[in-house]
């Protein structure tokens, strides 16, 4: 799914005496298929260009395309069906819930769209099969280690077969093995058809050969690419 960011513009609290430019003049073109590394320093805009490509918020000036939808011109509830069905995040810390089994996590993201049990089961332990953490199902997320955790967030990212997958910082808490595997399955899915936006300081991920291309932001404005 090809992604389209026109003159993009972010403002927190435009026109306070707070107020934050978060992104500057954002002209950026993804391809239906690309893998690209978005880097740079903390407090760069980094978070806040993936939350507009997730279609979470909205840029204040400029516009976002999405498989030649226009996210801004959405009502909310469609807005919410498009990330159910196009887009999956895995988050910098997972953000599993502890207490829920790992089988129960992956499935929650399902729970909104009316599969069946017996379905969201089947598409879950498939998938947990594939990322070789099956065994681990009933287990609470609590009681697992942090590549299983990692596996997990991957394929709860994955239940809702997305077209695009969005990771912000995805090895920022793993070892160099586990940041490996990461890759590893990021190139599988990118076999697949994915378009994937990885956001990340590590030059184990921006060095990969699974990345087409490297982006560094920097004050809300893209400085480079390589």
């Amino acid at each position: 799914m090809k992604i389209e960011l026109k003159a993009v513009e972010k403002y927190y609290n435009r026109g306070g005496s707070n107020q934050v430019h978060a992104l500057r003049g954002i002209d950026l073109t993804i391809d239906a298929n690309e893998t690209i590394c978005i880097h740079g320093p903390s407090g760069s805009g980094k978070s806040t260009l993936l939350s507009i490509l997730g279609g979470i918020i909205g840029p204040t000036i400029g516009s976002a395309v999405v498989g030649g939808k226009k996210l801004a011109r959405l009502p909310d509830r469609f807005l919410t069906l498009y990330r159910r069905e196009h887009i999956g995040f895995i988050f910098q810390r997972f953000q599993l819930i502890p207490e829920l089994s790992v089988l129960e996590n992956v499935t929650l993201p399902l729970l909104p769209l009316g599969v069946r049990p017996a379905q969201q089961k089947k598409r879950a332990m498939e998938l947990l099969e594939k990322l070789e953490i099956d065994h681990r199902s009933d287990f609470p997320a609590a009681e697992i280690s942090g590549g299983e955790l990692q596996r997990a967030a991957v394929a709860r990212a994955l239940i809702n077969d997305p077209s695009i997958i969005i990771a912000d910082e995805p090895t920022a808490h793993l070892d160099t093995r586990l940041s490996e595997d990461f890759l590893s399955i990021m190139s599988d899915l990118k076999k697949l058809g994915k378009t994937i936006v990885i956001a990340s300081h590590d030059p184990l991920v921006s060095e990969s050969p699974v990345v087409d291309r490297c982006l560094y932001l920097r004050d809300g404005a893209l400085a480079a690419a390589f």
